[in-house]
């Protein structure tokens, strides 16, 4: 209950963060799967099935989000 009086009576907000301690090379997986609260190696899979399928975007929104996160 205490959280919510320091932000005004609102929720508190999660912030998506790189996760350096769990990363594998940049922390972006760590990261998203923190704020997700899901398994890091889902989010790796995935990234590597779609670059392997073919699609280039995940290789450019990877670098993105480890460009602009934290």
């Amino acid at each position: 209950m205490n959280n919510l009086k320091q932000n005004d009576g609102r929720p508190p907000q999660r912030q998506f963060r790189l996760d350096k301690t769990n990363a594998k090379l940049f922390g972006v997986c760590a990261g998203i799967g923190d704020y997700t609260n899901s398994d890091p190696m889902l989010w790796r899979v995935g990234f590597v099935a779609a670059t392997l399928l073919g699609f280039g975007l995940p290789v450019i929104a990877y670098i993105v989000i480890a460009l602009v996160a934290d």
